[in-house]
């Protein structure tokens, strides 16, 4: 596979042959599930977080490749933009102690990669967008040399067959155009795996697609593209219309876009696997060798490389992962939702926050999804990155009234959420003492209506009283943001604004 990635050029049989193999592999998949075939449970989880590299003046710096070999580390690896990078955490099993785990191997995965790339002069940043991002600086040439990134963009484009158009109203309105999909790479993400068997996937789905919305408004940090201050968490509408194959005209058809949070809840990991086929054209139309069916026959596991790879071009907020490891088939939900930092324990109270709270929806006896429209769980979520932590959302009313009501985010976290998360977490069998820990840091973040957004947001608006101008402001809020974030403390106790006289 990796040979026709290299080359670069599909002909039209590729395509025919291609949809062919999915649907072998989708039937592959059909059987698996009938027959039972996937791993056990083993309650493990999985994180990755994408990162920004900038310098000491806080913008960024294309230098990706050169920090990567100082690093010199598997865990670290590149991403689509040359000032990306990515960290993975090996899996671990959820219980015990593994939050305050996790934490610590951030801490010391990432101290080291900031001191490698400060030998290049540059530094490692968690943040949803980085504020000084110029429209220059997302282009082309500044995507990370990698196949797989050119091919994308390449397929991408050709899909789209004229330029992306950005369009983003929020406190300000943002308009322009790329020839390219490298605007995408200002989106930097925390990513979330759980491995489920098939007979959890569809609750687990659901009941994360149901928190979706409350994800982002207690992590928003995302609130800057190009120096405009759009939505609290900007990635998703900038992701969708970055990665968008469809021209107008296809958008007013009704096409789905490739970055999607879907349109039903479900009851099988097929039922998403079987619309990614339906819906989408392939963009990497490279096949592999296998017959998945022959495998299953001869009694082997098949590794489905032509739906992963497709599967992996689809970018649902909430995705539905098919893997093999050690002969074992599993089924993983991958959850998109959440920007980067800002800092390691805001990364772990986030995590605690998802895991506990998809237990307890998950093995709620009326759950949530079963009590709400899809569309107000889409609605929900398109409010929560406008608005971030100040957003108010639709919600099943307690009780037996039923029906919904309208609550804001915080109120609702506080007193609903946080003890379905904590009765969550007390199932995974997770130490108390680290379940307080972070879940008190979701709890303070709603007591203060304060995130890496509005702190962002805040600082800025204070450079600018102070007579920074727009560009001068973002910079100094971007080094400030850095100077906190390698402290560590969580973004609620952060102070709004500049240390000592003359730095505003």
């Amino acid at each position: 596979m990796g040979e026709k990635v290299v080359a670069g050029g599909f002909d039209l049989s590729d395509r025919q042959r291609y949809r062919r193999k999915l649907q072998q592999c989708l039937a592959g998949l059909g059987r698996l599930l009938a027959e039972k075939r996937f791993d056990r449970p083993r309650n493990l989880m999985g994180l990755e977080i994408e990162l920004n590299l900038a310098g000491g003046d806080g913008m960024p710096r294309m230098m990706n490749g050169e920090v990567l070999s100082r690093i010199a580390s598997p865990d670290f690896q590149t991403e689509l933009g040359m000032f990306n990078l990515e960290v993975n955490i090996v899996p671990h099993r959820l219980e015990g102690h593994v939050l305050d785990q996790l934490a610590e191997e951030l801490r010391t995965g990432l101290g080291y990669a900031d001191r490698k790339a400060g030998e290049a002069g540059a530094g490692i940043v968690m943040i949803g967008i980085l504020p000084t991002l110029a429209q220059q600086d997302l282009v082309t040439a500044n995507l990370s040399a990698v196949d797989r990134y050119t091919l994308l963009n390449d397929q991408i484009v050709a899909a789209r067959g004229e330029d992306f158009a950005l369009d983003i109203s929020g406190v300000e309105d943002l308009h322009c155009t790329s020839s390219s999909i490298a605007p995408e790479a200002a989106c930097t993400s925390v990513q979330l795996h759980l491995q489920v068997t098939p007979s959890r996937f569809a609750d687990v789905w659901n009941a994360a697609q149901s928190v979706a919305a409350l994800q982002v408004a207690v992590g928003a940090n995302s609130p800057f593209l190009f120096g405009k201050e759009l939505w609290r968490e900007s990635r998703p509408p900038l992701f969708q219309q970055a990665t968008d194959t469809r021209p107008p005209e296809l958008q007013a058809q009704g096409v789905r876009p490739r970055t999607w949070f879907g349109e039903r809840w479900v009851t099988s990991a097929y039922d998403l696997f079987e619309e990614n086929l339906r819906y989408f054209p392939a963009l990497l139309p490279i096949c592999d060798d296998e017959d998945p069916l022959r495998v299953l026959d001869d009694g082997g596991v098949p590794r489905l490389q032509e739906l992963v790879l497709h599967n992996g071009t689809v970018y649902r907020w909430n995705r539905p992962v098919y893997g093999v490891v050690d002969g074992m088939p599993h089924l993983r939900v991958e959850n998109r939702v959440l920007p980067a930092g800002p800092t390691v324990t805001d990364v772990i109270a986030n995590t605690a926050f998802y895991y506990g709270l998809v237990r307890a929806l998950a093995e709620d006896a009326r759950p949530v999804w079963s009590r709400m429209p899809f569309e107000t769980a889409h609605e929900n979520f398109a409010a929560a990155c406008r608005h971030g932590i100040d957003a108010e959302v639709r919600w099943p009313r307690s009780g037996r009234g039923g029906g919904l009501v309208t609550v804001p985010v915080v109120d609702l976290v506080r007193d609903e959420l946080l003890p379905l998360a904590e009765a969550g977490l007390d199932a995974w069998n997770i130490e108390p003492a680290d379940r307080d820990r972070y879940l008190g840091v979701i709890e303070e973040r709603c007591r203060q209506r304060a995130n890496g957004a509005s702190w962002q947001v805040r600082t800025y608006h204070r450079a600018l009283g102070a007579g920074l101008g727009r560009e001068a402001a973002l910079a100094a809020t971007t080094r400030r943001y850095m100077e906190l974030m390698r402290e560590g403390e969580p973004v609620h106790t952060w102070p709004v604004g500049f240390p000592g006289p003359g730095r505003a």
